[in-house]
């Protein structure tokens, strides 16, 4: 089964990382990405641009809003994902708490849903 990792940090905090605690991080979900590979339930993965480049769409009595910005203010923002191929939620859950994020965010698991 195929499973979506959100991965929710706080784009502040990262924004003050040194360079070299930047480029840390940066090499520490290289790692990750190389260990998904090497285990073969890598599907795929994207980082995001920071939330304040989110536009927002909304369609309400059949008209179009669009509103630049994220959709919420919240602590965390969704920076990025992976999906991957694990035979259980245990197994994706473990995946997750690995994720480099997962020691100062939120990792997000959520089943994909499959249609015939």
């Amino acid at each position: 089964m195929r499973y979506m990792l959100l991965i929710y940090s706080d784009e502040q905090a990262e924004a003050g990382l040194s360079p070299e605690e930047f480029n840390e991080l940066v090499q520490a979900y290289f790692r990750y990405d190389d260990e998904l590979r090497q285990a073969g339930k890598y599907v795929f993965a994207e980082a995001l641009q920071p939330s304040s480049t989110a536009t927002v769409v909304r369609v309400r009595e059949g008209k179009t809003l669009v509103t630049d910005g994220p959709y919420a203010e919240t602590k965390e923002q969704l920076g990025g994902f992976y999906v991957i191929e694990a035979e259980s939620l245990d197994e994706a859950l473990r995946w997750a708490a690995r994720i480099p994020g997962a020691a100062t965010g939120t990792i997000e698991v959520r089943p994909v849903m499959e249609f015939d």
